[in-house]
């Protein structure tokens, strides 16, 4: 098990991440709050709504890099230049004196519209947009005619001009947090992590016992989890390194990134957890004494992916090394002859694909090479032309809905505020604006954990002023502790994102600033106009989203079994690695997709609605998930055999005929049944089937049914399946044999021999995860049945009856 002293050191890697998160914050607010509290008179004259400032430092340096600063602050001027220019239009032609309750809330949502509407804008500069929007009419609603319709959107965009340099000191001082950095940091841990579960899968596959080979699979899982975090991190900052480059062109060198070579190690590493825990017993019958000398070879590989890793080489041995490693696999010259081997051989394949200088297609490069080419592309971030495709709007019916949901939110948002407390109006928008959210979210649980970092935060204040009401700068101090709790808070499952920043806002809005009266007073205000606003926002999502998340769920389930009997039919050597790795990428966007309503509806509350069966749903996810992966090694062994058919004298396509008849069998096999579950998942209920049948007289016959349902649930029984698989394997090793094995073509034979023989563990998965799915699928519907005999082939024929 790994050692305390990891966790310990993973504790304090948590402890400075929050601690540096907390100090970036509390220096940018400090900015701010030194420049609104102490500085000279025309300058406060200028800035005048102090608060979103510290609004926009947190929406901006939050857990952010220099790249992310530079990003955001370019979104900061965009969204200014959006809503500006047409606030002032605004102000002048109608005057804002003129202005009422009702045309300030209509005014805000048809300026939301606008800036929602676009595409290709930013998240971030929306918000900020939103924002602007709602400070600038609210308040000069509440001013009336002492409002200048030039001046007023202008200080707006002053204090959001503050909160934007106190983001790019906080993020320069004392040096700056580069992307670049954090890549490189996490790409090391993360090339640590896989070596470390290299090497545990290596031990537990030459284990002379059961148990200690479990203990080093179980191991493995512990570190699995850690490299998916490192990947994680990886990812969310490359996209910041591009907004670095620009004004650090003299550290180009340093930003070439190997942390997407290292994500396609990890692929493969997933491969070989597979094919270890898929092995029935140890120690594993293929594993001599000559195949036992890849260990010392693979650790010589791991020793040089960590160091290739941090001095950013290709993620490949040297030729030496790789034909060291062929020269033990050319001892693998015949096909398994019995399914239980064919773990061994796929993690031998998965070994293959370790050392694979370049794969046998382009299209097979599953993930993206990030190169300093790339970096002096065009794509830099500062490109006016795409600032420019923004403002010529793609309109989109999906993007319509959003748009028009964000602008009566907060149209009706304001209303409701300013119809409560007048001079607070503004806190019942501002919550909803920089909130917004174009794509679907859990919207109960995001409003309830919003709600509480706004009590927390604002209680926390008012404790902090009665403590400090006459030390002003005691007072500010007193945030620093806040600052690093609710860094801890954003990456908590409990509140994450939306309560840590709620909280953040809720403290700095009393404690950073002066003159808004009795703090105990602003803050019951506050919270009565964020629970306006959030109330808004909730009824809105309701009335114009009324589909639960559990029943997209079911929806979406049943679309990815669609698409993955499409996989399924579309399987043939005939076909390109291309084409099978188009229909994989398909399947993994649909269950994706799935996976996000399943994330919500876990959340969701089930008030009178039949309760979400999680266990199930998570089952079926894993499931699927796997499957996946078993299509992408697939089509990893067909570009193989792609590559290698160019090598055999015979015509490959007519030698393949055999393998592709079995092929077939399993289509029809694994597809029939996966259609059935399709259809059995679009059913309402077994009561709604059977009133159906009724209300159309129609009878059916089960044996009839079986008889006339090319789509019922096949027969998935393990002997059945274990011919199946051993009539591949027998012609395979027909296949093999036309290879001579002469010193030349021992190479070529036994990459056919992986190649094939991985193939055959994919199908032998795929045929395993179909019985998971279709227990999974009976589970769900006893669940949603429970009064109910459950029983699918009949449920099948009843189906095939009504709509055949």
């Amino acid at each position: 098990m790994p050692s305390n002293n990891k966790y310990s050191n993973r504790a304090r890697a948590i402890w400075l991440s929050c601690l540096a998160s907390g100090y970036r914050t509390a220096l940018a607010c400090t900015i701010v709050g030194l420049i609104t509290l102490y500085g000279p008179a025309s300058l406060l004259q200028q800035v005048a709504f102090p608060a979103f400032s510290y609004v926009t430092v947190i929406l901006i340096v939050t857990d952010a890099t220099l790249g992310d600063t530079l990003h955001g602050c370019w979104m900061a001027l965009y969204a200014t230049v959006q809503t500006v220019g047409p606030a002032i239009l605004s102000l002048r032609l109608i005057g804002p004196g003129r202005f009422t309750s009702t045309t300030t809330a209509l005014a805000v949502a048809l300026a939301a519209y606008v800036v929602a509407l676009p595409e290709g804008t930013h998240m971030k500069a929306k918000r900020i947009a939103l924002g602007q929007i709602v400070i600038t009419y609210v308040i000069g609603f509440v001013n009336g005619e002492r409002t200048e319709a030039v001046m007023h959107p202008l200080h707006v965009a002053a204090s959001t001009a503050v909160g934007v340099l106190a983001c790019i000191l906080a993020l320069l001082l004392p040096y700056p947090r580069l992307a670049c950095r954090q890549v490189k940091k996490n790409c090391k841990l993360l090339s640590e992590n896989s070596s470390e579960r290299l090497k545990l899968y290596v031990k537990a596959f030459c284990a002379e016992d059961n148990t200690s080979a479990l203990a080093s699979i179980s191991q493995a899982k512990l570190l699995t989890i850690g490299g998916t975090k490192f990947i994680q991190n990886i990812k969310r900052y490359q996209e910041s390194m591009k907004w670095e480059r620009l004004p650090l062109k003299f550290l180009r060198s340093y930003y070439m990134n190997p942390g997407e070579k290292l994500q396609d190690l990890e692929i493969r590493l997933k491969g070989m957890q597979m094919a270890v825990t898929s092995v029935t017993s140890f120690p594993v019958q293929i594993l001599d004494g000559e195949l036992k000398e890849c260990v010392k070879k693979l650790d010589e590989h791991i020793s040089l992916t960590i160091k290739q890793a941090q001095s950013c080489d290709s993620l490949t041995v040297p030729e030496s090394n790789a034909e060291d490693i062929m020269k033990f696999l050319q001892t693998l010259q015949n096909i398994p002859t019995t399914t239980q081997e064919l773990s061994s051989y796929f993690f031998l394949f998965c070994m293959k694909l370790l050392q694979w200088k370049s794969s046998p297609n382009q299209s097979t490069n599953c993930l993206k090479d990030y190169t300093v080419k790339e970096y002096e592309g065009s794509s830099n971030g500062f490109s006016f032309k795409e600032v420019w495709s923004n403002w010529s709007m793609k309109v989109k019916s999906k993007r319509l809905m959003p748009a028009f949901k964000c602008s009566l939110s907060l149209g009706l948002a304001v209303l409701f505020g300013l119809l409560y407390s007048k001079p607070n109006g503004i806190w019942s928008g501002l919550p909803v604006a920089i909130s917004f959210a174009a794509a679907r979210e859990a919207t109960f649980k995001v409003a309830n954990i919003k709600a509480q970092g706004t009590v927390l935060g604002t209680v926390y204040g008012v404790l902090g002023c009665f403590l400090f009401e006459r030390f002003l700068p005691i007072r500010f101090l007193s945030l620093i502790p806040w600052f690093i709790f609710t860094a801890f808070l954003r990456r908590s499952r409990m509140y994450g994102q939306a309560g840590g920043i709620s909280a953040v806002i809720g403290a700095v809005l009393i404690l950073g600033r002066k003159n808004f009266g009795p703090p105990s007073e602003f803050a019951i205000a506050r919270i009565v106009e964020t629970f306006i606003g959030l109330s808004c926002s909730i009824m809105i999502d309701l009335l114009f989203q009324p589909t639960r998340a559990s029943t997209l769920a079911k929806v979406q389930l049943s679309k990815s079994l669609a698409t993955l009997h499409d996989c399924i039919g579309s399987m043939s050597l005939q076909s390109s690695q291309a084409s099978w790795l188009e229909n994989q990428k398909r399947l993994k966007m649909q269950v994706t997709e799935l996976a996000k309503f399943i994330g919500e509806a876990e959340v969701e509350p089930n008030f009178w609605f039949f309760p979400f069966h999680i266990a199930c749903y998570s089952k079926l996810l894993g499931t699927l998930r796997k499957m996946v992966d078993l299509l992408l090694f697939a089509a990893h062994s067909v570009g193989f055999l792609e590559q290698d058919s160019q090598r055999i004298a015979t015509s490959w396509k007519n030698e393949v005929h055999e393998l592709d008849s079995d092929l077939e069998l399993l289509k029809e096999k694994v597809g029939s049944s996966i259609k059935c579950f399709e259809d059995v998942t679009t059913i309402k209920s077994l009561a709604t089937l059977e009133k159906e049948l009724e209300k159309n007289n129609i009878s059916y016959d089960l044996e009839l049914g079986k008889s006339k349902n090319p789509n019922g649930i096949s027969d998935l029984d393990e002997a059945v399946m274990g011919k199946l698989i051993c009539s591949y394997l027998q012609h395979a090793n027909e296949l093999v044999d036309k290879i001579k094995a002469t010193e030349g073509e021992k190479e070529l034979r036994s990459q056919v021999v992986l190649s094939l023989s991985a193939l055959g563990y994919c199908m032998q998965g795929l045929i395993r995860e179909t019985k998971l799915i279709e227990e999974g699928i009976k589970e769900l519907v006893q669940w949603e049945n429970p009064s109910s005999n459950v029983n699918l082939l009949q449920i099948s024929c009843k189906i095939n009856a009504l709509y055949n």
